[in-house]
């Protein structure tokens, strides 16, 4: 990889998918397997040799700046762009010019998540010499997606966005590389009907002005984690890989660890289980509880009399005394989560907007 790239990752958009937890905190800072899916994107990038690299930032940008800081954690420098509203990935990108320059680059959505990372593919993409590279998976439900249909020669034909009848399963995974070539493209691609300059557009008139562009073929697992199911698969992949560890500070007492699981600096479990894979976070309190597998609780959390599995605690949130287990859920920033047992028993909620329950 002798040709300097840079990298542009895009943390901006409004997370309606996500919410209510995007209300008040950008979706990309979201942790899986407590780390922010946002720094995946950014250690891919720098595995792959890209150390230049550009954060496209809407409403959210204060937090994202604060999480990030200047890169060195990742052995990056980082360039902070504002876009003044959310209107499209090739708009992000156009505006992202004077810092990309005329080298070649990779776009990295920051709510995607790629198992095993970019580096064959941006290795093959520098070797083509290509205007443009595309990433697609296969999936089984192509109408959510952007979808490419391919030559002959596997080459990218035509692309068609959430088409009720999609003509290909070839989903287009939210990373993309491009030479300067883009830029003369996006000039001649006006708004869609959301009024947004859509990355598809820009591609397709790059096939259409004759450049070439080539297609890989993602055969790791990709995730989009915009949505609450696909930030809990993303969990379970991650988790999949951990190794047990102990960090310093880290107490166990009267409790049983089976299997890979990781305990972060100063967590506490104590007359508790936990079936690994699963990561307890900073300062965090297991007491008298049982975390099943495939469970991430993160920073300065309290868990006490709870049974919880498959399932992401964000920080600062406190479960206690639940009288059934916690499966498959989601349970957002400095959230109390109590059981009661006075009597006469009711359910007392605040729940925010678009919250979804489900009571026994």
């Amino acid at each position: 990889m002798a040709r300097v790239m840079r990298g542009l990752v895009l943390s901006g958009g409004k997370g309606s998918r996500l919410r209510p937890f995007t209300y008040t905190g950008a979706k990309q800072l979201v942790p899986v397997a407590n780390k922010p899916i946002l720094f995946y994107a950014i250690e891919a990038l720098t595995e792959a040799g890209i150390r230049d690299i550009g954060i496209i930032t809407g409403d959210t940008g204060d937090q994202v700046r604060d999480a990030l800081g200047d890169g060195v954690r990742f052995g990056a420098r980082l360039t902070f762009i504002p876009q003044e509203a959310p209107l499209g990935i090739a708009h992000a990108v156009k505006i992202a010019r004077t810092f990309l320059g005329d080298a070649p680059f990779v776009v990295f959505l920051g709510d995607n998540f790629l198992r095993g990372g970019i580096v064959p593919f941006v290795k093959a993409f520098l070797d083509s010499g290509a205007a443009a590279q595309i990433l697609l998976t296969r999936v089984d439900n192509p109408r959510e997606f952007g979808v490419a249909v391919l030559d002959a020669a596997g080459r990218p034909r035509r692309l068609v966005e959430k088409a009720a009848e999609p003509p290909s399963d070839l989903a287009i995974v939210g990373i993309y590389m491009f030479n300067k070539r883009f830029f003369e493209a996006v000039e001649q691609v006006a708004p869609s009907a959301r009024g947004e300059l859509e990355i598809t557009d820009t591609i397709q008139k790059l096939i259409d002005l004759g450049a070439d562009v080539r297609a890989e073929i993602v055969r790791d697992s990709w995730i989009d984690t915009g949505k609450m199911g696909d930030l809990l698969a993303a969990n379970r992949i991650v988790l999949e890989d951990i190794q047990a560890r102990q960090e310093e500070g880290a107490v166990v007492e009267g409790s049983t660890l089976n299997g890979r699981v990781v305990l972060e600096r100063g967590a506490r479990v104590l007359n508790s289980v936990i079936d690994g894979p699963a990561i307890i976070g900073v300062e965090t309190a297991v007491i008298d509880s049982y975390v099943g597998p495939y469970t991430s609780i993160y920073h300065h959390c309290l868990l006490r009399n709870t049974e919880i599995e498959c399932s992401v605690v964000l920080e600062n949130s406190t479960v206690e005394g639940l009288g059934q287990r916690i499966h498959e859920s989601l349970i957002g920033r400095n959230v109390e989560l109590r059981g009661d047992s006075q009597k006469p028993q009711a359910y007392r909620l605040v729940l925010g907007d678009h919250s979804k329950v489900r009571v026994p």
